[in-house]
């Protein structure tokens, strides 16, 4: 079964604030499933996604790119099917005419968790080479606090008012995400 599906222009859609007056993410798309693009302050083009639940999509890109976080406009799909939604978000890269850099080389930045281990000093990382598991895994986790203290200071610079909470069992690997 074939059916044709109306892709709307991404100029045509309305840019929303990413964060509301209380420092909340824009709750309006809380499990709506469709496509998304997220603008930054001068409102360039960063991402192209789609999602099951937009909402927590959103929330996920704020915390791994701040500074890239400050407007989207979505489009929901009451239909949701993965051809649908790679048409729109496919359709609306074209129509931007260059490949948004979050999905370019910096695609890894945007949708896998922050990777602390990259910001290990090199005496971390001699440590980290000389020790045992169990030492290890408390090594990532230091790291791993000290990058998340980074993050939730720029979150806390943007505005942003929300709880934030990673999950701890992926620090013990060195990495951050939102517990969800």
């Amino acid at each position: 079964m074939t059916f044709t599906t109306h892709i709307p222009a991404l100029a045509d859609l309305t840019p929303i604030a990413y964060l509301d007056q209380a420092g909340q993410v824009n709750e309006q798309f809380q499990g709506k499933v469709g496509v998304y693009a997220i603008f930054d302050q001068a409102q360039t083009l960063q991402f192209i996604g789609y999602s099951r639940d937009i909402y927590l999509s959103l929330q996920q890109h704020l915390v791994r790119r701040p500074q890239a976080c400050y407007w989207f406009k979505a489009q929901t799909s009451d239909r949701p099917n993965r051809t649908v939604l790679e048409a729109i978000r496919d359709a609306w890269i074209t129509e931007n005419g260059v490949t948004p850099v979050g999905n370019g080389e910096e695609q890894t930045l945007w949708n896998q968790p922050i990777d602390a281990k990259l910001t290990m000093t090199e005496e971390e990382q001699a440590e980290y080479q000389a020790a045992d598991e169990v030492t290890q895994i408390k090594l990532l986790k230091r790291v791993a606090r000290r990058v998340e203290e980074q993050v939730l200071a720029q979150l806390q610079e943007r505005g942003v008012q929300m709880p934030i909470r990673f999950n701890p069992k992926l620090k013990e690997a060195g990495l951050l995400d939102l517990k969800i």
